[in-house]
């Protein structure tokens, strides 16, 4: 049988169907779905608060370093660099940014913020894209680095100041802005307590109340970072070093040019977060004032498929469940009680599309962890205060788990690339 004969009566394989992207009505439908569920759990819970302004706007400041480093580990990756290291880029951010901002201004200190985390981003290519070096390894040093290097030079920079190596000065604020009228008026629908309209007015109304300039400028950087990486030649050249680059290389592309810019714009940002924190959230440097929250960036990342929508989304998702944990005590911890029955009904459907695809073993523990929850929450009127202090991270990993199954990183992140290695 000849070889055209062959070819001519195989039969074709079947391709697997394509995944289907988010697209902006159904991103859009996905939050209205969402605030409608929040309403009802207002209603039958009584607790209000979990939509009240305050709420949002503490979410909105909590939630905004979350997404400047997951910004940053979006370039790092997209590149083909893994960035562990945002940990460490942010306390560089934090550091340097107090420092300059006690003595020449906040926005100085803006400025001084991001040259930390760059650097920081910088030292990372050079250990990771020049020499090669494992990018965990690498991003773990830079970690640990970067507590030990700002803890000796607090001793010097704060001591004096005032009175203590873990803290820095008090730095002048950063401008906010409160929409005049708008801002009244939301939070006057949100006081009214009517379903769905009175949370869709404490979500407007913590927007546009006591917002720092710097939040602005946070808020811009998501449009903006997917306008570049998805719609200009620098983002494609960018993107195909962390999907093919040797395929890049081939088409003339300095692969190690567009590693080096990513890995420091990584940086950049994260040390942009640091600076948040330390002017914004809290007007002073704190030793261990990132809380983890690089590593949290990094699961904002993940959740949103490496794309700068979904990463919002998953930031504040971080940062709401924060928010209601510094919050408890002024509720009692009612209003992480009323998140119980959230996540039941998330649970709930999930289970239930879980089962219309007919996985039925991922159905199953779902409606079993639901009808869990359902019990936990009948049965108490409180959560302990450990649940209350974990909620964020129980949160990083039930979002990971259930987006999982729909996650595709770019596919030569974190591989070793050699030039004219192909």
């Amino acid at each position: 049988m000849s070889t055209a004969t062959t070819t001519a009566t195989a039969k074709p394989q079947p391709r697997k169907p394509a995944r289907q992207k988010l697209s902006l009505p159904v991103v859009l439908l996905i939050v209205a779905g969402a605030l409608a569920l929040i309403s009802v759990v207002r209603l039958i819970t009584g607790v209000d608060d979990i939509t009240s302004v305050g709420q949002v706007s503490g979410s909105l400041k909590l939630a905004i370093p979350i997404g400047l480093a997951g910004l940053g580990g979006l370039w790092a990756e997209r590149a083909g660099v893994v960035n562990i290291g945002l940990e460490g880029m942010m306390i560089l951010g934090t550091w340097l940014g107090a420092w300059a901002g006690y003595q020449w201004g906040p926005w100085v200190g803006v400025l001084f913020g991001i040259l930390g985390g760059a650097l920081g981003g910088l030292l990372h290519a050079v250990i990771t894209v020049t020499f090669g070096v494992n990018h965990i390894v690498s991003g773990v040093a830079i970690n640990i680095l970067a507590v030990g290097a700002t803890r000796y030079l607090s001793n010097f920079a704060f001591l004096k100041t005032s009175g203590s190596a873990r803290k820095s000065p008090t730095i002048d604020p950063i401008t906010e802005i409160t929409v005049p009228g708008l801002s009244d008026a939301m939070k006057t629908l949100n006081g009214k307590h009517w379903f769905l309209i009175s949370d869709l007015a404490g979500f407007l109304g913590g927007v546009v109340t006591e917002l720092s300039l710097l939040t602005v400028v946070a808020l811009l950087l998501v449009p903006v970072t997917w306008w570049v990486l998805w719609r200009t030649a620098f983002g494609l050249r960018l993107r195909s070093c962390g999907e093919s680059p040797v395929a890049a290389e081939s088409l003339g592309v300095n692969v190690y040019r567009y590693k080096y810019l990513a890995v420091i714009i990584s940086g950049g940002f994260a040390g942009l977060g640091g600076v948040f924190l330390a002017e914004v959230a809290s007007n002073f440097y704190q030793e261990g004032q990132t809380a983890n929250k690089g590593y949290i960036g990094l699961a904002a990342m993940i959740f949103g498929n490496w794309m700068p929508g979904g990463l919002a989304m998953g930031a504040g998702l971080f940062g709401y469940t924060d928010s209601l944990n510094l919050r408890a005590s002024v509720t009692d911890g009612t209003n992480v009680h009323a998140l119980l029955l959230f996540l039941v009904f998330v649970l709930a459907l999930v289970a239930l599309w879980q089962l219309y695809r007919k996985k039925y073993v991922a159905g199953v523990i779902g409606a079993a962890v639901s009808a869990l929850l359902l019990v936990w929450y009948s049965l108490t009127d409180r959560v302990p205060s450990q649940f209350v202090t974990a909620a964020p991270y129980i949160a990083t990993l039930l979002v990971l788990a259930l987006s999982a199954q729909r996650l595709r990183a770019p596919k030569a992140v974190g591989l070793p690339y050699h030039k004219g290695g192909g």
